[in-house]
């Protein structure tokens, strides 16, 4: 036990066991009820964006909104006051968006329209990995990441080519169709090529001409060509990445005899030896 720990006080001890005390029953509940309160500020602000609710509600969910801003705020200066560090949790990643969930109410005061920025507190429900234990599955997310890290050369080449492809065909369509049928400039026909080779169609510009047309045609079949590639690419770094893992994993597993690795995970002899394993999977790890 620390100094700081040894000279708290029984409420600031107490407080930080509920906050910051994921483990224990009244941790977990704290989180639980957090969480739910988080969810109706969000969906509060999410509602009093239709004008017909509004209208007719807007006064209450303000009223509303304020007494969970005020919540927050409590919930945050009680994290800074039990914490034992309190630098490092106000600037660490949840330090950052516990204040952002509560600072663009006290902006709006001064600067209309700011708080719109409090559905920003959806980020606060990444609190749900620690209330729910999903920290277990990141590493799942750091193969997928690590993935997408190692494919980023080809998938920049690949946008690349399909930036010069966009553009020689905005080009060719402004010059087919014109300002007359829609195309009223080489950006605007950048907009209806992306939507087109990304098959959205909205159709709010469409070609006229049979020559437009026929272009029109070949650019969906460009979009249903190449929509598959930046898939093959991720998918190609993903098995590339569990395979090494795989790998990995293998060679942590080490004869105790003679501390050869690379046994498979049902082996029962050592290869480099021909010692035999306590059990059908070794047990040795370094």
């Amino acid at each position: 036990m620390t100094l700081e720990e040894k000279q708290d006080s029984a409420f600031k001890k107490q407080t930080r066991t509920i906050i910051f005390g994921t483990e224990t029953r009244l941790g977990k509940w704290f989180d639980i009820v957090l969480i739910v309160c988080i969810l109706l500020s969000v969906l509060l602000i999410s509602i009093d964006t239709i004008e017909s609710i509004h209208a007719e509600y807007g006064r209450a969910i303000y009223y509303a909104e304020w007494c969970f801003t005020w919540l927050f705020t409590i919930e945050y200066l009680l994290r800074v006051y039990s914490s034992l560090n309190r630098l490092s949790y106000m600037r660490s990643f949840y330090g950052v968006v516990d204040l952002l969930a509560i600072l663009p109410s006290f902006l709006a005061l001064l600067i209309p329209g700011a708080n719109v920025a409090l559905a920003f507190r959806i980020l606060r429900l990444f609190r749900i990995f620690r209330v729910l234990k999903l920290l277990r599955y990141l590493s799942e997310g750091n193969l997928l990441l690590k993935a997408m890290v190692q494919s980023r050369r080809k998938v920049f080449i690949f946008f690349f080519s399909v930036s010069l492809i966009i553009m020689a065909l905005s080009v060719v369509m402004y010059v087919v169709e014109g300002p007359n049928n829609g195309f009223t400039s080489i950006p605007k026909s950048m907009y209806w090529t992306i939507v087109t080779i990304t098959t959205v169609g909205y159709g709010d510009i469409t070609p006229q001409t049979n020559l437009g047309q026929a272009i029109a045609s070949l650019t969906m079949l460009i979009g249903y060509s190449i929509i598959a590639i930046p898939t093959g690419i991720l998918t190609a770094e993903i098995s590339h990445e569990m395979v090494a893992e795989r790998d990995l994993s293998r060679n942590l597993i080490k004869c105790s005899n003679c501390g050869g690795r690379g046994h498979v995970l049902q082996a029962q002899y050592c290869h480099h030896c021909g010692s035999q394993f306590e059990s059908p999977s070794p047990e040795g790890k370094s």
